[in-house]
């Protein structure tokens, strides 16, 4: 077995005001709390400081991984000084992207106190790792976002392709492109993402009309292309809505249905994968006047310029969720209650705000994240409709 890697840092010093709207509103939200809580969780003593363990992939071969490793702490360490009436000791663990090394870091890190465990990133180690603390009622709060991996002590803290299809659904409805088609790869993972819209689509308003997939790479698209017409101009659709990402079919997609006669304004394309990142996608032709769901802008935004003043480079796509992991839990410990940190916590309905808008963690580990519907005109990111900034009613 490979030899495990953790790490107890010391908290950096911030520069700069300690005050920050996501948090502030974090406690805002979790105010109210409800009855009843379940007993998944460890009882918390919020006089005294709480551990949290923070899993990072660091130490492996893949390229990147030591920049986001040390972005996610960053960003959990900013999160952690914004903090109001609350102490966390933040403990930080590597995992070497491996499940295994991953389960054992997790265990360790219970062993050192730990209360809750946010991370790890990838989908396999943070299911090893839910599994290895699951009998000591130690919740996770991984960064993945696969909502495969979600359930039990599990929760997935990343946009959910089901979540982004449910916001693109409803303003399709609302906008009378209600009547879809649905376009995926021919993947495992791309099978994952079609049973996710599917998910998705309930109680939306919208009408899938037709699914079509394609074999993942360019001739194969190429090769898909007439049926792919022939079912948009017979089913009926208004819309086509894109599963894939930039780094993926998008571009391809964007450039060869458009050529094809399958485009705007006859058909609406919609996309439920962040059509801004990386910033070149905003040049493709094909996706002007097309819809995709973001988080909210203006608070990602705040949370970038603070990160990039703050520590000298811009942040890890990803880095947001831990400085949003941290503002759920600071917000639970700051009601002192001893179970904080249970699974009915979590999941209360009211939600939290952290840096990349209002969520909420569901019952069965996924979560709902209030999303702004955009639009690509002149090359730029233009808000059709912005994200709420709180939720009304129950989760559903």
């Amino acid at each position: 077995m490979r030899a495990v890697s953790s790490r107890v840092r010391r908290p950096r010093r911030l520069h700069g005001r300690r005050s920050f709207l996501g948090l502030s509103a974090a406690f805002a939200l979790s105010a109210c709390m409800p009855s009843g809580f379940g007993a998944l969780g460890p009882g918390v003593d919020t006089s005294r400081p709480v551990v949290v363990a923070l899993l990072v992939p660091g130490a492996t071969a893949t390229p990147g991984d030591e920049v986001l490793s040390s972005n996610l702490e960053n960003a959990a360490r900013m999160a952690v000084a914004d903090l109001s009436g609350v102490q966390i000791d933040l403990r930080v663990y590597t995992t070497q992207g491996d499940p295994a090394t991953a389960a054992q870091v997790a265990r360790q890190a219970v062993d050192d106190g730990a209360q809750i465990i946010l991370g790890p990133v990838r989908s396999a180690e943070a299911n090893a790792a839910g599994a290895a603390v699951a009998g000591a009622g130690i919740n996770v709060l991984s960064f993945s976002n696969n909502p495969a991996i979600a359930g039990n002590n599990v929760f997935v803290l990343g946009l959910t392709p089901d979540n982004a299809a449910r916001r693109m659904f409803e303003y399709a409805a609302r906008n009378n492109r209600g009547n879809v088609m649905v376009l995926g790869e021919q993947t495992p993972a791309g099978a994952l993402v079609l049973d996710a819209v599917n998910r998705g689509l309930a109680g939306s308003g919208a009408t899938v009309v037709a699914t079509q997939t394609y074999e993942f790479s360019q001739q194969g698209i190429v090769n898909a292309l007439p049926e792919i017409a022939n079912a948009a101009r017979s089913s009926g659709a208004q819309s086509i809505l894109f599963t894939a990402d930039s780094a993926g079919a998008l571009p391809v997609l964007a450039q060869l249905l458009p050529d094809n006669r399958i485009g705007y304004p006859q058909f609406q394309f919609m996309g439920i994968t962040q059509w801004n990142v990386p910033p070149a996608t905003l040049q493709l032709r094909g996706l002007q006047d097309g819809w995709f769901a973001m988080p909210d802008p203006a608070l990602t935004s705040q949370f970038v310029a603070r990160y990039t003043a703050t520590y000298g480079s811009e942040p890890h796509p990803i880095a947001a969720l831990a400085y949003d992991g941290i503002a759920a839990i600071g917000a639970l410990l700051g009601t002192g209650r001893t179970d904080a940190l249970s699974r009915a916590s979590l999941t209360q309905a009211s939600g939290f705000v952290g840096v990349n808008g209002v969520f909420r963690l569901m019952p069965d580990g996924t979560n709902q994240r209030a999303l702004a519907v955009a639009t690509i005109r002149n090359n730029e990111v233009v808000i059709l409709e912005p994200a709420p900034r709180s939720f009304a009613g129950p989760a559903t």
